[in-house]
């Protein structure tokens, strides 16, 4: 596929790039169809988009992050989208487990590192040498994803080699019981909401933020340099304010997530 379709493919990379003479993106990715052999490293309810979601590495993946060594080239990383079921009123039900209950396969994400590429992309769009793709339930190919939305949501994450999930490969994912251990947060993150959404702040003074969730977040005040680092269950970060005036924030991570912050 010649550079100009990837630019489309991934909504339009940069208007200098369509003139390199290679290919780059998506169909260098192909469906991972034995990713049932590797390891499922985490799951996950999201329960603010109504979905579950598993998440596997192709095989050693996990064993290398965990021995120090780092994602290694070849490294496949699938994200398995599911629908849940629902009440009458479109809760999602659980299972005796407490989690979702899963119905129907929606998609599938993946990022695939190699030696060597990444390097047709434009300095701040390129992620290492990871690429991305996305298939329907069957392993076709999705053209219509957006995928430069990926590159510029894991873009920021280049100290964890931009998996946002890393401390789950790892194994170094806080428990529930730090989060009971945690100081009190301004804020709250449980089931991927601020809580609460609207707060009043005080500038000069710091707002913390606690993450309960089973999932990292960041805060980023949006049009401003304030954010924190990422959060994972049990921590907390601060963000100060010196002159008053209205914010509006999302979590890096997950930019659905939005909130406001007055502060006087």
């Amino acid at each position: 596929m010649k550079i100009k379709a990837i630019v489309a493919a991934v909504g339009g990379i940069a208007a200098g790039l369509a003139a390199l003479n290679t290919t780059a993106g998506p169909e260098k990715v192909t469906h991972p169809k034995d990713y049932l052999k590797g390891t499922l490293y985490a799951t996950v309810d999201r329960i603010d988009i109504k979905q579950y979601r598993d998440l596997y590495a192709s095989p050693g993946v996990v064993e290398s992050v965990r021995a120090g060594k780092g994602v290694p080239s070849g490294a496949v990383l699938t994200m398995v989208q599911w629908s849940v079921q629902q009440d009458a009123n479109g809760i999602p039900l659980k299972g005796p487990d407490g989690r979702f209950i899963k119905k129907d396969v929606l998609a599938h994400f993946v990022m695939e590192k190699r030696t060597g590429w990444g390097t047709e992309y434009p300095p701040e769009l390129r992620n290492g040498e990871w690429e991305y793709s996305t298939f329907f339930p069957n392993g076709d190919f999705n053209p219509k994803s957006n995928l430069k939305t990926c590159f510029e949501c894991h873009k920021p994450h280049d100290k964890q080699d931009f998996v946002l999930t890393l401390s789950k490969l790892a194994g170094k994912f806080p428990d529930a019981s730090t989060v009971a251990k945690a100081p009190k947060g301004d804020v709250n993150i449980v089931s991927f909401a601020f809580m609460p959404a609207k707060i009043i702040a005080t500038a000069g003074k710091p707002l913390k933020f606690l993450n309960a969730d089973d999932s990292p977040h960041q805060i980023t005040v949006q049009g401003a340099p304030q954010k924190t680092e990422v959060l994972l269950r049990g921590q907390t970060g601060s963000i100060t304010f010196d002159k008053a005036g209205a914010y509006n924030y999302v979590c890096g991570l997950h930019p659905a997530m939005k909130g406001t912050i007055e502060v006087k």
